[in-house]
């Protein structure tokens, strides 16, 4: 098994790890058929220890080897990957404002402008996976550290997609009505997982600009969601260690496996 996917094309394997990505979001969707409520500190652990994975694998698997790869393509480095990086992050802060602005005057605006802004920002969650698969035919990204990228992104949507199916059933919506809503956010990763996948391997020369634009995505998610999300935990203290532990274990895998 493990050698038919090491064999695959990168663009199927980027389709295959975002298809798994999502299907995190229909478990945690499906949590609206057997819970009125979620365990609280459950959900808190997950994102903490997705945190620690997603910041990791920033670094470890994006950010160095864009500079790596900058450096071999004769590019500056620093400008490079930082531009990128800010790109990535300025992305994300674009589409939760206009995500925003689009549903201002819904009746529904809380429970619709939660699904609507987690959709959008699932698009560069996928890019992020798609860049990292697509990375792997020039050497840069191992198979393990892309796997684990798109396992972090994968917990992190377990919540979310919770997150929307359970709000929209207290609101008196189906059950079934409110797994759908809920498990739609995340189908647009797959799509952009094989767009992400395409450009890289089309376009070398964009490899070390898109590896940090996708790291810059990362971590708006994490400062901007993940972390603080988690920090609402009574127990903030053990949440935070979660997030040390997901960061170790992504190092691990990365450094020592890699």
């Amino acid at each position: 098994m493990l050698d038919f996917l090491i064999n695959l094309n990168p663009v199927l394997q980027a389709l295959l790890a975002t298809i798994m990505t999502y299907l995190f979001t229909m478990a945690g969707s499906a949590l609206v058929f057997f819970f009125k409520k979620t365990n609280r500190n459950m959900m808190d652990a997950m994102l903490g220890l997705a945190g620690g994975v997603m910041v990791a694998a920033s670094f470890f698997s994006l950010i160095a080897p864009a500079i790596e790869k900058a450096e071999n393509l004769g590019q500056v480095p620093w400008l490079i990957v930082s531009v990128g990086f800010l790109l990535g992050g300025v992305l994300l802060f674009i589409t939760d404002k206009l995500s925003s602005k689009i549903i201002k005057n819904s009746a529904n605006k809380k429970n619709f402008m939660l699904m609507l802004s987690i959709t959008i920002h699932n698009i560069p969650e996928g890019l992020v996976v798609g860049l990292a698969f697509g990375s792997l035919v020039y050497g840069n990204v191992t198979l393990m550290s892309a796997f684990m990228l798109a396992l972090g992104i994968g917990i992190q949507n377990f919540p979310e997609g919770s997150s929307i199916s359970l709000p929209l059933r207290r609101s008196g919506m189906s059950r079934s009505k409110a797994f759908f809503f809920g498990q739609i956010s995340g189908i647009v990763e797959p799509i952009a997982g094989v767009i992400g996948a395409l450009l890289v391997l089309k376009i070398e020369s964009i490899l070390p600009i898109s590896l940090a634009f996708a790291a810059g995505a990362m971590i708006y998610v994490v400062v901007e969601e993940i972390i603080p999300e988690s920090q609402t935990n009574k127990r903030k203290d053990l949440m935070a260690f979660f997030t040390l532990i997901g960061f170790v274990i992504m190092m691990i895998l990365d450094v020592a496996l890699g």
